[in-house]
């Protein structure tokens, strides 16, 4: 096929069109690939040069038809990305090679499995990654990182020799033994083992006690005031563990322009105080298929288990209410399987330039593989749910 690649500095040089319907085709699509979403960050300076992000999307064309695109930048660090890959730049530097810069294809800053390479068809697919590795190698990259793929970026990933890499994330699952959706939190809560379901119940307890009542807002109904308290909370909370936030305010106030509909805030009150918030990410509300994404939190006071209530119990009850498929928690966090969010496998893919490191990153993965399965099975022993009894 003779396609025109094209590599862009900027999401704002491709039509937002052409690549909502490309979007649109895909196998695993998410709120995250949106041309809306990746722009906010561009435009924010959340996701720019300046904070070691620079643009490289590739962009693969038929006459005037966009086949093929994805979201690739040039990295001076990894930060922002939720697959560490810290100790092979550690061995890089230990034998005097430079690992960065490297190329990573990702949304920043956002741990959601979905499509990668946005393409219509398997051949554009392929074809576009091998794209990213032309650029990859005319920049002199030490190599190219696909994370939180789809299973079909697995598959080109697969058919082009890249290595796999697998991790693990926590999502919840709205369905019950019979296979249908709960009917409400309290049938969700019968579903738990009585430790388990004790325990969720003494959480809630402690912040109901505490005098602290939730509000929630979606889409369009979520306030410029509240908008503005949601940053509060957010930019406080990661000042106190001494880091400035990864999103500017300028990113918020690009989704309440351009993307309205993909959030739900939850806003927690304390005589009439707010003092907590909580932000979820939705995708295709009133369909089969609706999945809810766990964002962002902050806190301006301190509740005991106000965390747990706001960023689990309290989506987890209108994800119920409103017939959302899954809830995905995010990076990392067994502490999740106490409130039911169930161990899944989530993957990425690698390419490296150098020969030597890359067949000892590969005999690396290969022990990483096996050490995760394990990880899977133990958990997988560990269920919050009630077991059911032998007939």
């Amino acid at each position: 096929m003779d396609y025109v690649i094209r590599v862009h500095a900027s999401p704002l040089e491709i039509p937002a069109q052409a690549w909502g319907t490309l979007l649109a085709q895909q196998d695993v699509p998410s709120p995250f690939m949106q041309h809306a979403y990746l722009t906010a960050l561009h435009t924010s300076g959340s996701a720019t040069p300046d904070t070691g992000w620079t643009p490289q999307f590739v962009t693969l064309w038929l006459d005037d038809d966009l086949v093929a695109a994805s979201a690739m930048y040039i990295k001076a660090h990894s930060y922002g990305e939720y697959v560490f890959d810290w100790a092979w730049a550690n061995a890089y530097a230990d034998h005097g090679l430079r690992y960065f810069p490297k190329a990573t294809c990702a949304v920043p800053f956002t741990p959601v499995p979905g499509s990668r390479l946005l393409a219509v068809d398997a051949t554009a697919r392929q074809a576009l990654l091998k794209a990213m590795l032309d650029v990859a190698q005319q920049h002199q990259l030490s190599s190219l990182h696909l994370l939180f793929t789809s299973p079909d970026d697995r598959a080109a990933c697969d058919a082009l020799g890249l290595m796999q890499r697998q991790t693990v994330q926590f999502h919840w699952h709205n369905t019950n033994v019979q296979g249908e959706h709960f009917g409400s939190f309290d049938a969700f809560l019968a579903s738990l083992s009585q430790e388990k379901r004790k325990k969720i119940k003494q959480e809630r307890r402690r912040v109901a006690d505490a005098g602290v009542i939730f509000r929630t807002s979606v889409g369009t109904a979520i306030s410029s005031k509240d908008w503005d308290f949601f940053y509060q909370c957010y930019e406080r909370t990661y000042l106190e563990h001494g880091n400035a936030p990864y999103l500017s305010q300028a990113f918020f106030e690009h989704m309440q322009q351009h993307m309205p509909d993909n959030w739900v805030l939850f806003v927690a009150e304390r005589e009439g105080v707010s003092i907590a918030s909580s932000l979820v990410a939705v995708q295709g509300l009133g369909t089969p298929n609706a999945v809810a994404y766990g964002r962002y939190w902050g806190a301006l006071e301190r509740v005991d288990c106000l965390h747990f209530e706001a960023c689990y119990y309290q989506p987890l009850n209108w994800c119920i209410a409103n017939d959302v498929q899954r809830f995905e928690g995010g990076a990392q966090g067994e502490h999740k399987m106490a409130r039911a969010l169930m161990p899944v496998p989530t993957y990425s893919a690698h390419w490296l330039a150098h020969p030597d490191f890359a067949d000892a990153v590969e005999r690396f993965l290969e022990r990483e593989s096996a050490g995760v399965n394990n990880y899977l099975d133990h958990l997988a022993e560990r269920s919050p749910f009630k077991r059911e009894e032998p007939q």
